[in-house]
Order: C-alpha cells, then sequence, then structure tokens
C-alpha cells in the first residue's frame, strides 16, 4: 500500500494536533494480522480491447468442456487445425473450449513441457500466431463456444525473463531458485512478493483483451496460496465487459471461497478407476460427491472427466481404464450426469486406441475412428443440454455396490438414471420412489414401466425422464 507523506510544519500548534490525530486515529488501533492485498486496478495501462467480449458464456452449471492439445489435435499442430474442426466440436454440444498452454516453452534445462512457459504474454510459434489465437476465438464465438486458456501460475522455465528478479521465485538457504516437486525444468515462483503477483495479474488481463478469452483453467491451483487466487480473480472480474469462467485444477477446499468457479474432480476419476479396476463398490461414489464439494456455493461445480491430457499419459486411455468401449460410455453418464460439469479430452469421442504421451508431439488423433462412439457422446451431452434436472437438480442416491442409481430433480422435472458399472448382468432392486411407476426413455421417447427390479446387461444404463 501507498505510505502517505507529510511536510514539515514548524507550527507547533499544528505539529501538537498532528500527534493527537495520529495517536487517536493510528496508535490506538492493532494492526490488521494480515495485510489487505489490494486488487489490481489500471497498475499499468491494459491493452486495447480486441473483438467484442462474448456475451453468450454460459452459467457455470451449464458448462460443457472440450479440452484441445494442439500438439496432437490435427496433422498441422497449430490453431489452424483447430479452427478447421470447430465444427465437429460445438456438434458435440460443447459450449467451452479449452485450449492447453499458448505460451512459448522454455528451453534451458526443458524437457519441452507446455507447462514450461517462458513468456506470459507472446504466443508459441509452434501453433501460430496471436492473429491466428484471435481467429481461433473468434471462430468458436461465432459457433457458440466460450473459449479458457491454459494458465500456469506456480512456476516458470529456467529461461522465462522473469528469473532476472531473483526475489520474484522461491530460494534455498543458499540463496538459489528452486523447483517445485521435484520439475526440475521449471523454477518456483515466490508469491510473497508482490510484484511478481501483480506483473502475473497484468499478463493474465493481457489475454482477455489481446485475445478476447473468456476465462483461464489454472494449472495446478493448489501450489500459489489462496490469497492470491483471490487477489487475481477478484482484479479480473472487476474487467465488467467480460463473463469469466475460472476453472482450478485442484482440490483445496478454498479454491471455492478464492472466487473460482469451478474445482477438478480428481477424486472422482480416481474413485471410478477403482471401481473399474479393483471392483470397489460404486456406493463409494457417494463420500467423493460430498468431498468434492466442500466450501462450494449453489452455482460451484466440480469437473468431471474420464480422461485429460495428464491421466491418458499416465494412467492410459478411457478404453483402458474403463474397460472398452461400452465401459468407457457408461463411466462418462456417470460423469455428465451424477454431480459435475462433464470435461471430454480431445480423441476420446472417437475411442482414440493410444495414448498420447508427453510432451504430445509423437501421435496425432484419427478422426476418423468409431463414428458410433461419437453418435453416443451426442446423445449423452445432448439430453444434459436439454435437461434443467441434470445440470442444476437435486441430487439423490440409490446406488447399490454394483450399480449407480439416482434421480436429479429441479421443479416438475424429474430424471432417473441407473448404469450397471459392471461387466457382467446384474439384478437391481429399484427403490420404492421409482417402483411400479412409469416414465419416458430420455432418448427414444418411448413409455417405460417400471416394477420391482431391473435386469441390466454389462455397462447397460437407462436415462428415464418425467
Amino acid at each position: 500500500m501507498i505510505q502517505p507523506t507529510f511536510k514539515p510544519i514548524k507550527n507547533v500548534m499544528l505539529n501538537y494536533i498532528l500527534v493527537i490525530l495520529l495517536t487517536v486515529f493510528g496508535g490506538c488501533h492493532k494492526a490488521p494480522d494480515k495485510p489487505v492485498i489490494p486488487v489490481i486496478v489500471n497498475a499499468n495501462p491494459d491493452p486495447t480491447q480486441y473483438g467484442t467480449p462474448f456475451a453468450r458464456v454460459p452459467d457455470p452449471r451449464d458448462a460443457t468442456i472440450y479440452q484441445v492439445n494442439m500438439r496432437c489435435f490435427s496433422p498441422t499442430y497449430n490453431f489452424q487445425g483447430v479452427i478447421t474442426r470447430l465444427d465437429s466440436i460445438r456438434s458435440l454440444g460443447v459450449n467451452v473450449l479449452y485450449l492447453m498452454p499458448v505460451y512459448p516453452v522454455g528451453v534451458l534445462k526443458s524437457v519441452n513441457s507446455p507447462y514450461c512457459v517462458k513468456d506470459y504474454t507472446a504466443v508459441n510459434t509452434e501453433f501460430g500466431t496471436l492473429s491466428d489465437l484471435r481467429n481461433l476465438i473468434d471462430g468458436a464465438h461465432a459457433k457458440g463456444m466460450t473459449v479458457i486458456l491454459d494458465w500456469v501460475a506456480n512456476h516458470t522455465s529456467w529461461d522465462n525473463g522473469w528469473i532476472k528478479n531473483s526475489t520474484w521465485y522461491a530460494q534455498d538457504n543458499l540463496g538459489n531458485i528452486v523447483s517445485p516437486k521435484g520439475w526440475n525444468d521449471v523454477a518456483q515462483l515466490n508469491f510473497q512478493n508482490f510484484d511478481m503477483r501483480k506483473a502475473m495479474i497484468r499478463s493474465m488481463k493481457y489475454w482477455v483483451y489481446a485475445a478476447n478469452c473468456d476465462g483461464f483453467r489454472c494449472d495446478y491451483s493448489d501450489g500459489p496460496p489462496a490469497d492470491f487466487w483471490k487477489q487475481a480473480i477478484d482484479t479480473l472480474r472487476n474487467i465488467s465487459t467480460h463473463k469469466l469462467l475460472m476453472l482450478a485444477e485442484g482440490t483445496r477446499s478454498d479454491n471455492f471461497a478464492s472466487g473460482f468457479n469451478y474445482s477438478f474432480g480428481f477424486r472422482f476419476y480416481s474413485q471410478m478407476k477403482s471401481i473399474f479396476i479393483s471392483n470397489q463398490p460404486i456406493t463409494s461414489l457417494d463420500n467423493i460427491n460430498s468431498q468434492e464439494y466442500t466450501g462450494a456455493t449453489e452455482t460451484n461445480m466440480v469437473v468431471r472427466y474420464t480422461s485429460n491430457h495428464d491421466v491418458n499419459s499416465s494412467d492410459g486411455t478411457p478404453l483402458d481404464l474403463f474397460d472398452g468401449k461400452s465401459g468407457s460410455m457408461a463411466a462418462f453418464v456417470i460423469a455428465a450426469y451424477m454431480k459435475g460439469v462433464p470435461m471430454i479430452y480431445n480423441g476420446q469421442e472417437v475411442g482414440t486406441p493410444f495414448q498420447i504421451t508427453f510432451p504430445f508431439t509423437s501421435q496425432v488423433i484419427d478422426w476418423t475412428l468409431n463414428r458410433e462412439m461419437v453418435s453416443e457422446y451426442k446423445k449423452i451431452i445432448a439430453f444434459r443440454n436439454s435437461s434443467m434436472a441434470i445440470r442444476r437438480g437435486t441430487l439423490t442416491s440409490y446406488d447399490d455396490a454394483n450399480v449407480c442409481a439416482f434421480t436429479k430433480t429441479s421443479g416438475a422435472e424429474t430424471v432417473f438414471v441407473v448404469c450397471n458399472l459392471r461387466n457382467s448382468s446384474v439384478n437391481f432392486t429399484l427403490p420404492a420412489v421409482v417402483a411400479g411407476t412409469i416414465w419416458t426413455d430420455a432418448f427414444t421417447g418411448e413409455a417405460v414401466s417400471l416394477n420391482t427390479q431391473l435386469t441390466l446387461a454389462p455397462y447397460n444404463y437407462l436415462i428415464l425422464k418425467k
């Protein structure tokens, strides 16, 4: 904060009055335990706004997110390759496009990770130019899709221009800049340094103005302290012309209080893996629903997925992890419908049969594969987009050891979802509230009369509404 300065006062009486005022209004009050962290307003002139801020950013509860990894998305490995497929992405029912880091990658100590940022306010020439990025965002906006950029706040490359400011980085006892978590290709930033914080926030604002993006997916959000995120998000939300979506790739319960719309469903993904691989009971998902929504408001959501760039590279494809095409589709139904916002990683909709391994430069997605899977993803997402109950309704769970079953209710609309997550037929005893009732199949429109039990084939799911 800026400290006031006083010119010398020669008049004795004025000096006496000044002492009294400082004593009464300054000295008799205890200093706050923590400094007030200011919102950054006009710290430096902002860039001129490019384009028209997007007016159709969805309510956070209504998003379906699609993650794009430019390095494997097309044979051209660039923004133009994404632009050519915007219609295909939109046709899935997606309304939020999430681009992996678009910034230059460091060379010093580098392993060519896109999360090793050399310059926070430049475009990686590997993907194109700022003009190309603008064209991508313009094209997505024209098709009704919001665009969020990946942001890497916790660390930089070793050859980032910031490195000359050594106090902007965490150091050991000898004054050497250190790496976080054993990630030796990057240098850990020091969030006790307020000049670094202001530079970081200015850089985030740059993309809102210069590229007209609609928010950020914040990498490793559990690294930087909560008060930094509060400062950054408060500052960003002061850009009154934009409605921004903020996604925390983290699990800290204070992420929601810091201003994030979303947190990442790490626990959900891990538990779904355990259900399929280790035969864990489906009832375990109920605890995950409670844990992941700690501290959430009515509009906060958890992003749930069956694949992303990290787990695809390290763990396997959805086909590997969830027992093939049928199992992976059943898993996605739960991710999309139970309690969260679904995210698709590029290529999973065509059942890409190979892992896209770090640093994501050796494989290219074949978009001609498995058209039946594309149709099924479209069908699942289309119903989600049409159903207020699925997107925002109250969840009531009826899970047993093998079947995920629940209702979602909003106003007069109720949806009943029942999904066999086992690779064998199961008999499911229907809860009393749905037994003996008549519903409509959400996909076919046919009437369905329920008795007291259902027999479900392996990975079979049924979506009923009324």
